[in-house]
This record gives structure tokens, C-alpha cells and sequence, in this order.
């Protein structure tokens, strides 16, 4: 700062200090922060990608005695025939209320 015969003022300059670590430890954490986002939205891209590049994703709707039915389209791409061993991972979606 100025003072009245033209000087600077150093009062203000450890006040000024603080504010720019503050401000530099806030970009550096932002920085960071959206590193960390990053990295974990391309590890799940990249799980959904694995599950999916050999395999097929579809939605189903349970049916009586709990049987499910894996639609033609995807039979057809993977080759899977009547007595194919399969494996199964579920992740409900909605369930259904009864009234």
C-alpha cells in the first residue's frame, strides 16, 4: 500500500501472503479433487465396458417360480443354445408393490 509520502506499506503484505496459500491450496485441491472424479468415472466406464464387451446387459422382468428370460437378440450375439451354462449377476432395478 501507499502511504502519504509514496512509500509502500508492508502491513498488508502478510495478510496478502495468506490469502494467496489459501488460494493455491484451494486450486491445488480442486485440482486434485477432479483428478480423483476423473480416474473413477473412467474406472467405471471402463468396468460397464468390461461387462459388457463379452457379455450382454438387458433389462428383464422376473417371472413366476422366479425365472427370467434372456431376450433373442442377445441369445443370437453370444451363441448361447438350450443347456448353455450361464452366469447370471443381478442388480434390481424397481421393485413391484403389491397393492
Amino acid at each position: 500500500m501507499n502511504n502519504d509520502m509514496g512509500t509502500t506499506d508492508d502491513s498488508a503484505s502478510p495478510f496478502k501472503n495468506a490469502l494467496e496459500k489459501g488460494r493455491d491450496a484451494q486450486r491445488d485441491f480442486i485440482k486434485q479433487f477432479t483428478s480423483i472424479q476423473q480416474d473413477a468415472m473412467q474406472n467405471f466406464f471402463s468396468m460397464l465396458q468390461g461387462l459388457t464387451y463379452y457379455n450382454a446387459m438387458f433389462k428383464t422382468t422376473v417371472q413366476s417360480g422366479g425365472r427370467i428370460s434372456i431376450p433373442e437378440a442377445e441369445r443370437q450375439a453370444l451363441n448361447i443354445e438350450d443347456g448353455d451354462l450361464v452366469q447370471v449377476i443381478i442388480v434390481p432395478i424397481e421393485r413391484k408393490r403389491k397393492k
